[in-house]
């Protein structure tokens, strides 16, 4: 049984709706057989993922459950290798609209920034986190949010993040300048980071 439902889960990228499992056969009362033997495990209403050895990665929840959801502050440093310790929770940032309950999942553990609509799409690329296509905040988008929310950051975090990013050769100084001005950072930027730019 075990190595047939992981087959199913794969076909469908380790995460499946009710209405999929159903299609491929299996209704309440398998459903239910299969979360009781801790086979796959319920991480929303109506979305199942399977419980084996590969599965321990949140991406496939993330991209599944917020596929609007672009990757921000602490998770986007943690991407570019400009902070040491993994963040607790997940930050991602969404459109200001979205509806809140969404984020009401028990693991993995999601800290939502709602963004108002125009700089909600400032500096979104696609990223590759465990071999999945994820939206993430650009190096530039995500140090402007960072002095953004300079009281919200660890002092320790903060500073490395800065260090790093001013050692980094993939930064692109004149798009931090841009970003600077869409979200009203400019000074900031220019007290912070001024002296190595």
């Amino acid at each position: 049984m075990d190595n047939e439902i992981k087959k199913v889960f794969e076909k469908y990228g380790g995460i499946m709706r009710t209405s999929e499992l159903k299609e491929e056969g299996y209704y309440y009362k398998k459903i239910r057989k299969l979360i009781d033997n801790c086979e796959i495990e319920q991480i929303r209403r109506g979305y199942y993922q399977y419980c084996g050895e590969n599965s321990y990665s949140d991406i496939p929840t993330i991209t599944t459950l917020f596929p609007d959801g672009v990757i921000c502050m602490e998770s986007a440093l943690d991407y570019y290798g400009y902070i040491d310790r993994n963040p607790a929770a997940w930050h991602i940032a969404v459109d200001k609209k979205t509806t809140r309950t969404r984020f009401y999942i028990e693991y993995p553990i999601i800290k939502p920034h709602f963004l108002i609509s125009e700089r909600y799409v400032v500096g979104i690329e696609e990223g590759i986190i465990d071999g999945k296509s994820i939206k993430v905040y650009d190096r530039e988008r995500t140090i402007c949010d960072i002095l953004l929310h300079r009281n919200k950051v660890d002092a320790e975090v903060f500073n490395m993040a800065i260090r790093r990013y001013i050692s980094d050769s993939n930064k692109v100084e004149a798009r931090l300048m841009k970003y600077a001005k869409l979200l009203h950072v400019e000074k900031k930027v220019k007290e912070v980071l001024g002296v190595w730019l």
